[in-house]
Order: C-alpha cells, then structure tokens, then sequence
C-alpha cells in the first residue's frame, strides 16, 4: 500500500499542474506542447514502472485510452460537421432549452456527442454578450455531465454497468425521477443567473427579421448513428476502426465551408488527448489504491455511496470508479443478503453508485472528457471559461447543494 501511495504522487502533481499552471502563465499554458512536456513528466515514472511490473495493465491502460479517444476524436470530429444555424434572439427562454434539449440527447448521442453538436450553436448565439461567465459552467453541467443519466449510452460509466448485467432501460426506468429533480433545479438556477445576467445589458442587439432554424451537413447524422451502434454492438478492436473511418469519411464528405463556418479546428482535441494521456496513465496506481481498499471505507449507506463514488468520479476516470464501488456492492449484498438485486447489487446502492458516477464529473474539468473540449472551443470562440481552481469554486457552491438535497430525498440522507 505504501508503494501504492507514492506512486499516486504524478496524479496528484499533474492534476495540481493543471490547475495551477493556467494561472501563473496562461500564454505558456496554452501550448499543447507545453501541455505534453508536463504529462511526459508525470506520466513517465508511472509508464517505466508499469513496463518493469505489470506490463499487462500498461497494455490494457493503452487500449482504454485508445478506445477513449476514438470515440472522443470520431465525436469531436463528425460533429464539427453539423452547423446548426439558428435564426433566433438569444434569451433565457431559448438558452434554457437548448439546454434541456442537449441533455436529452445526451442520452441518445452520449454526453460527448451533445457537447460537440451544440455547444458552437449555444456559443454563437450568445457571442454579442458581454457576461457569458456561466454559460460554459452550465453548459457542462447540464448536457457534458448530468443529462446522460438515463441510459448506458449517456455516460461510460453506465455503459459498464451494462456490459455487468444492469438492463438497458434500467437507468432510464430507476433514475428518471432523480434525473427530473436535479435538472429542474439546475435549469431553474441557471434560467434565473442568465435573465439577471441579460437584463443588466445595456446594448441588446435586435432579433433576426426572419426566425428560422437551418441545419448544414444532415449526412453526419449517420456517421453519428453508426458510431453510437458500434459502441452498443462492436468489440476492441473493430469498434475504434469503424469510429475512426467515419471520422474519415466526415471529414471527406463535409464541405469545408460548413467546418469554417462552426470554426472547426483540432486544437480541443489535441488538448484532451495530450493531458488525458498522462491522466490515464498516472492515475492507474490511484485506482489500484481505491480498489484494493475500498471495503476498508465502511461503506453500507446509499448516501455514502452516492457521496464517495461521486468525490473520487470528480478526478479519476468514472467508469473504473464505478466498476471499483459497483463490485463492492455486490460483495455488500451478497453478504448482508440484501433484496432487490440487480447484477446482484442491492437497488438503491446500484442507484447511487451510477447517479454519484455521472453527476459528480461535472465538478471539475476532468471529471468527464467533454469537459475540457467545452472549455477550449468557448475560449476559441472568445467566450471566456473560468479557470480550473474558479471552475471547481462554482461547481461547489451551484452543484454541491443541489447533491445534498439529491442524497436527502433519494438515498436516506443522513439518517
């Protein structure tokens, strides 16, 4: 166990980096070259002794994050190809329910999928403001995190449990009302902070003088539905292959005036894929760690699970976490006998573990891969985004809150 905790030193210090960094030179920061140096730095130690030790994990560290950024990239990709032009005056009513629409879709094109089909639509709309603080905060909140609750295809987490033995619509049968309760209280957060934050403008642009609603680049559509198909039915490494040729072909096929249009470039990616290389890496010793003492948390409570697997979600990747604190749950029904079961974890634990998976990755940049890539497409698009420290600042206060009413009602706390 020693051994284990120096060894989650890098992820410590590289997560640290990422904060901190940002704020001493932004301008250095912004390089991705600069962003590689440091995952090199953090990752490598952990790299030579997953080579000297355990070299099979390295390889299946690998091959997750491969199938990580296939899906990222085949995504980021195919939907910069979408542009959805809409003829309409930004208002809080529209602003809420792009909102409200992306998070529904997210649970159909997975969280990534919504993030990159209308964040340059929500942005763009949006561009003339002068506080555009909150609109990335929510935007992550709402469609890159919380709204893919509802099936597996929503968030990786859920697809894990999936491949487990949870039903398909499990999710979407068991976790509605909860899903419900949280959104509403985030949309109505947001929907007051954006009408506060519009009528202090001064100068309001006026409204198109023809309402319309016009979509370029239909046949990325399809190249979205394969992609999605291949993740519920296609297997390592098949899967990636059928990802990356429809990127291909998107990018082939889509005029490029569609991409100039949207401001499609690769730098978000690039982003995402160089510090994830180094999460990936650094944070496998961390979840040995969870892993082999997590029964050592004392955990039996709904709440509790809801709490720990939502903290820990909130930096490590999710889906490893939920597989840690699903797999403790069964051992948790199984000896105490707990009914009703499902995969032979015990209902209301089951539902904790996958709410606190997904919810809890909107506290922070990296808890969820669209996260970051939001973040960068709004500073491209000159909307600033609050920096890694403010952002898990705002996060707390608007977030935390709403979790503990969540706990209080759905899972028994604190009683």
């Amino acid at each position: 166990m020693e051994n284990q905790v120096i060894l989650s030193l890098p992820f410590i210090l590289l997560i640290l980096t990422i904060a901190i960094f940002p704020l001493i030179s932004h301008k250095t920061w912004d390089k991705n070259l600069v962003k590689a140096l440091v995952s090199f730095i953090f990752g490598f130690p952990v790299l030579i002794y997953l080579i000297s030790t355990d070299y099979h994990k390295l390889i299946h560290t690998v091959q997750e994050y491969f199938s990580f950024i296939s899906l990222i990239f085949s995504l980021f990709t195919i939907s910069g190809g979408i542009l959805i032009d809409l003829g309409l005056k930004s208002s809080p009513f529209l602003n809420t329910a792009i909102l409200l629409f992306g998070a529904i879709i997210s649970n159909l094109i997975g969280t990534t999928g919504a993030s990159m089909l209308l964040i340059r639509t929500y942005l763009r709309i949006n561009r003339w403001r002068k506080n555009t603080f909150h609109l990335p905060v929510f935007f992550i909140f709402v469609v890159s995190n919380i709204g893919g609750s509802l099936t597996p295809i929503g968030d990786p987490p859920l697809y894990m449990g999936f491949l487990k033995g949870v039903p398909f619509f499990w999710t979407l049968f068991n976790l509605t009302p909860i899903w419900l309760f949280q959104m509403s209280a985030i949309l109505v957060i947001f929907f007051v902070w954006d009408y506060l934050t519009l009528k202090a403008e001064r100068d309001q642009p006026a409204g198109p003088q023809v309402y319309s609603i016009n979509i370029s680049g239909k046949r990325n559509f399809f190249y979205l539905a394969v992609v999605i198909l291949s993740v519920i039915l296609l297997q390592f490494p098949l899967r990636e292959i059928v990802m990356l040729v429809c990127a291909g072909l998107s990018l082939i096929t889509t005029p490029k005036e569609i991409r100039s249009k949207n401001e499609f470039n690769f730098d978000p990616a690039e982003e995402v894929a160089i510090l994830f290389a180094g999460i990936f890496i650094t944070m496998v010793p961390v979840l040995d760690l969870v892993r082999e003492n997590a029964d050592k948390f004392g955990i039996d409570r709904s709440w509790e699970f809801f709490f720990i697997t939502g903290s820990l979600s909130s930096f490590l990747d999710n889906a490893p976490t939920y597989l840690t604190f699903f797999a403790l749950g069964q051992g948790i029904a199984e000896k105490a006998s707990l009914s009703p079961t499902v995969a032979n974890v015990f209902v209301e634990h089951l539902k904790a573990i996958s709410c606190g998976a997904v919810f809890f990755g909107a506290n922070t940049y990296i808890g969820n891969a669209p996260n970051f890539m939001v973040k960068s497409i709004s500073e491209k698009m000159r909307i600033k985004a609050p920096n890694f420290i403010m952002y898990l600042v705002w996060s707390t206060i608007i977030l935390l809150p709403s979790f503990i009413l969540v706990s209080f009602i759905f899972f028994g706390f604190p009683k």
